[in-house]
C-alpha cells in the first residue's frame, strides 16, 4: 500500500527519474488558483477593452494611442497565453514535453521584449510631441533547458546570457525611457513657468489646451514606466548580482507573475488617468457601440 501511495507522488512513475506531483496543502491551493485567475481574467477584460476603444472610436485613432494599442496588445497575450499554462501548472506535472517547453519560454521572452519595445516608443513619442512639438508629424543565446527530472519545465538562463538579456531588454531600454521622461519633465516645467508669467496669454487657447493634454499623458505613462520597474526588477535581480535565472512554468515563482502582474496594471492606470478609457468602457458595456454612429461620438 506503501509503495502505490509513493508511486502516486510521482508525474511517472515507471521512470526512475520522474519528478515529483507539485503539491500544496489544499486551501492554500484552492486561494492561489482563485487569485491567479482573477488576475489572468481581470488583465485579458482589461486589455481587451483598451483594444476596442482605441480600435474603435475615431478620435481615439491618435499616434500616441497606436502605441497605447501595441503595449495592450502585448500585455493581452501574457493574460491570454502566459497566465493561463501557469496556473494550470500549479499542482500539475509538465506533460508537455521539452520542444513545448522551449516555446513557452520563447513566447514569454517575445511578448515580454515587445512590451518594453512598446514603451520605449511611448517615450519616444512623448518626447517629440513635448520637447519638439513643431516637428512631431514629421519624426517619428541557445536556451539551457535544465530538468532535473521528467515531468517539469524548468529554463536555466546562464549569467552571461542573463547579462546580455539583461542590458538589451531591461537596462538599455529602461535608461532611454527614463532619460526622455527626465527631458520631458524639464521642459513640461519650463513651459509651467512660463505660462505662470502670462508667456501662454500670447499662445492660441487651443495650442495651450493640447499641451496641458501632452503633458497630462507624459505623467501617466511615466507613472507605467515605474509600475513597470517595480515589478520587473525582482525577475532580473539574479542577472544583477551574476547569477543563473530559473524559469519554471511548472511552479508559483512570485518573480515571473509580479512581471505577468504588471500587463494587468497597465489598463488599471488608464482607468484612474485617463476619462477617454472611462467613457470607451461605459460605451462598450452599454453596447452603445453596436451603433455605427458611435464611431465618431466624442470621448
Amino acid at each position: 500500500m506503501t509503495d502505490v501511495l509513493d508511486k502516486d507522488d510521482f508525474c511517472y512513475p515507471q521512470l526512475n527519474s520522474s519528478c515529483r506531483v507539485p503539491t500544496q496543502p489544499y486551501v492554500e491551493a484552492m486561494l492561489i488558483y482563485v487569485l491567479l485567475s482573477c488576475i489572468s481574467l481581470i488583465t485579458v477584460a482589461l486589455n481587451l477593452l483598451v483594444i476596442i476603444s482605441i480600435s474603435h472610436f475615431r478620435q481615439l485613432h491618435t499616434r500616441t494611442n497606436l502605441f497605447l494599442l501595441s503595449l495592450a496588445v502585448t500585455d493581452l497575450l501574457v493574460g491570454l497565453l502566459l497566465m493561463p499554462v501557469e496556473i494550470i501548472y500549479i499542482e500539475t506535472c509538465w506533460n508537455l514535453g521539452d520542444v513545448a517547453c522551449i516555446v513557452y519560454y520563447i513566447a514569454d521572452y517575445v511578448i515580454t521584449s515587445a512590451s518594453v519595445g512598446s514603451m520605449v516608443l511611448i517615450s519616444i513619442d512623448r518626447y517629440i510631441a513635448i520637447c519638439d512639438p513643431l516637428n512631431y508629424n514629421t519624426k517619428i543565446e541557445p536556451l539551457g533547458l535544465s530538468n532535473s527530472c521528467v515531468g517539469e519545465c524548468v529554463v536555466i538562463i546562464n549569467y552571461i546570457s542573463g547579462a546580455i538579456d539583461l542590458v538589451c531588454t531591461f537596462i538599455i531600454p529602461i535608461l532611454v525611457i527614463v532619460i526622455l521622461y527626465l527631458r520631458v519633465f524639464v521642459v513640461a516645467m519650463s513651459q509651467a513657468r512660463a505660462m505662470r508669467s502670462h508667456v501662454s496669454a500670447h499662445m492660441p487657447q487651443t495650442q495651450t489646451v493640447s499641451t496641458k493634454k501632452e503633458l497630462k499623458a507624459a505623467r501617466t505613462l511615466g507613472i507605467v514606466v515605474v509600475v513597470f520597474l517595480c515589478c520587473f526588477c525582482p525577475y532580473y535581480s539574479p542577472s544583477l548580482v551574476g547569477e543563473d535565472t530559473a524559469v519554471d512554468a511548472s511552479s508559483v515563482d512570485v518573480e515571473i507573475w509580479l512581471a505577468h502582474f504588471n500587463s494587468c496594471l497597465n489598463p488599471v492606470i488608464y482607468v484612474f488617468f485617463y476619462p477617454w478609457f472611462r467613457k470607451s468602457i461605459k460605451l462598450i458595456l452599454t453596447m452603445q457601440i453596436l451603433n455605427k454612429r458611435s464611431l465618431y461620438l466624442n470621448v
